[in-house]
């Protein structure tokens, strides 16, 4: 169950997502009861996102406008503005739905972070099999490098009890990277880490963030994989 009196703080980074927004953030309300906060930085989506979160009206809806872009630098900045004992953070294009969230939530009763997982049990990825290969390649090359038997490493679906950060810093730069940073540096600190599985549907409408192009898909690949080795090489640096 939800801890007791535990105020929720959920961080939604967009860039041109005027077809799902308003309907992410009803979810969220319906589904997560109050204290609820709902933080959404928006990174100078030219397709009026903002003016659309800006026109709603909910208990405690945030709207940060930035003029800069970049997934991990959005979220750092909505965290750094919550005021929550527990903190989420979600795709807002309706691919994570918001009752796997309440799940997570409610899995902190016992867990310091839970997961929102496409390869744990009852887990699913029905994205083009392109993109499901790939991302199944980089978990199992964190899995091996990184260790943690984490299943999904580059999920960027999680609610995590506010602590964690007494003990982990989330580095603000990369896409589904810095989430495999994350996990491995609470994995580390000896942190509990649950995964819930869940289906994972590819968005209806508008691009992929992580892929608009084969060049840019390759490019943010070598990325995750270059990290992973960084972040293996950094622990055994530390031990020496």
């Amino acid at each position: 169950m939800r801890p007791e009196n535990s105020k929720v703080s959920i961080v939604l980074a967009t860039y041109n997502e005027k077809e799902h927004i308003e309907g992410m953030i009803a979810s969220l309300y319906e589904t997560i009861a109050q204290p609820l906060e709902v933080i959404v930085v928006d990174d100078a989506s030219p397709d009026g996102t903002a003016e659309i979160v800006a026109g709603l009206d909910y208990p405690n809806l945030v709207l940060i406008r930035r003029k800069a872009r970049g997934l991990a630098a959005a979220f750092h900045r909505g965290i750094l503005e919550s005021t929550g004992d527990i903190i989420g953070w979600m795709d807002a294009d309706m691919t994570m739905p918001a009752d796997v969230m309440r799940q997570l939530v409610h899995k902190l009763d016992e867990y310091d972070i839970a997961v929102g997982s496409r390869y744990a049990e009852g887990g699913s990825d029905n994205r083009h099999p392109m993109r499901v290969n790939s991302s199944r390649l980089i978990n199992w090359l964190a899995r091996t490098v990184l260790g943690g038997g984490i299943g999904d490493y580059d999920s960027g679906f999680v609610a995590i009890r506010r602590s964690v950060f007494d003990c982990v810093t989330l580095i603000p730069y990369g896409y589904g990277d810095y989430f495999i940073e994350f996990l491995y540096d609470a994995y580390k600190s000896g942190l509990k880490i649950v995964e819930v599985g869940y289906a994972f549907k590819d968005r209806a409408v508008g691009i992929s963030k992580s892929a608009p192009s084969l060049v840019s898909f390759f490019v943010t690949g070598m990325g995750y994989i270059i990290r992973i080795f960084a972040l293996r090489f950094r622990f055994l640096s530390w031990r020496r």
